[in-house]
Parts: structure tokens; sequence; C-alpha cells
């Protein structure tokens, strides 16, 4: 409520500094709402596709993989696991399943950005 009241004496201050600060106050929290719910929606349709591919016992596993003294996945272990994955997708790129393991194979390599573009390709696939 204080922070809509700053927002509004901003923009009845007048000036364009003003006008835009106020407008950027208000927005701001609307705009993290959407970003912390958008999140939210996609974290609970990630769950069900692991969930579905635990049932069908498709889940990506990496334990077998050998590891630095980090905890990391060796990162030439990480690059084989991920071509393997990789031709899963070229071979069946309408299947959600090996879309979800190469982003699991993408997050294992320390690929962020390609892992949820991945991610969103299986969500959009398998519902």
């Amino acid at each position: 409520m204080l922070l809509a009241e700053r927002a509004v004496l901003l923009i009845e201050a007048g000036g364009l500094v003003g006008i835009t600060l106020g407008a950027a106050v208000l927005i701001l929290p609307v705009l993290g709402v959407w970003f912390v719910v958008a999140q939210w929606r996609n974290g609970i349709k990630i769950d069900r596709l692991a969930r579905r591919l635990e049932a069908e016992g498709g889940l990506p596993d990496v334990s077998g993989l050998p590891r630095r003294p980090s905890g990391r996945v060796d990162r030439d272990a990480a690059d084989e696991w991920f071509a393997q994955r990789k031709v899963e997708v070229e071979q069946s790129p309408e299947d959600w399943r090996a879309w979800f393991r190469l982003a699991h194979a993408y997050d294992v390599a320390g690929d962020r950005g390609r892992a949820r573009e991945a991610m969103r390709k299986a969500i959009e696939l398998g519902g």
C-alpha cells in the first residue's frame, strides 16, 4: 500500500522522470508476481513430466558417471552422456521423453539456458 502511495505521488509530481518512476513502481511488482507464478506453473509441469517418466522407468540417471572432487559430473563423461541424449532427440524429435532427458543432459553439462529451452519443448510435447 505504501509503495502504491509513493508511486501515485511520483506520478502526481509530474514531469517525465516522476511519471516514469511512478509507473515503474506500480508495474514492477505486477511483473514480479507474474514471473513467480509462471515459474511456479512450469515447475508443476516439469514435476508432472518427471513423475510420468519415473513411473515408466525412464528418468535420467547420472549416478554412475564419474565426478570431480566438487561433486559435479566429469566434463568428458557429461559430454559423452549429452551426445547420447542428443541422438535420442534426433531419432525421435516429437518424443517429450527424449527432450526431457536432453534438458537434463544440458543441465549436467552446465548449459542452463539450453536446458530450459529443451525442457520447454518437453513440456510443449508432453503436456
